[in-house]
């Protein structure tokens, strides 16, 4: 006889951490650029390094490092791990039109083979690719 399957009681994502290279350029990036808020900044003398936790609209909340000398991404986006940060929204064109605004341009927009749906990519500072994904619902 086969057990009940139980299933892990989550909920939704809590935040995403990134590392950034250049902490003053990625955190005007994600506060002017983004329209991102600032929930707390904390510099930790003991690593020399800042933590700046973010909220972007929706809710999103990010979390964002500073390091001496962090390691680069081996490459974009087939390097192991994280591939991309995926924003939801439902004016691709709008999200378009104010970051090249804010001086920011995104990539061509494309549509999702599978689903039908409308998205484009831009990158951080640090060449974190951010993916803009167009729903309806």
């Amino acid at each position: 006889m086969t057990q009940p399957t139980q299933r892990l009681p989550l909920e939704r994502v809590h935040h995403v951490a990134l590392i950034t290279a250049d902490y003053p350029r990625a955190r005007r990036f994600y506060l002017d650029v983004l329209d991102a808020e600032i929930i707390e900044e904390t510099y930790r003398e003991a690593r020399d390094s800042y933590k700046l936790d973010l909220r972007l609209p929706g809710g999103i909340q990010l979390e964002l490092f500073s390091f001496p000398a962090p390691p680069p991404r081996p490459s974009r986006p087939e390097a192991c791990g994280l591939r991309h940060l995926a924003l939801a929204t439902r004016d691709l064109d709008a999200c378009l039109s104010l970051l090249q605004a804010r001086g920011t341009e995104a990539e061509p927009v494309r549509v999702d083979e599978l689903t039908g749906a409308r998205f484009s990519f831009l990158a951080d500072p640090d060449g974190t690719p951010i993916e803009l994904y167009e729903v309806n619902a």
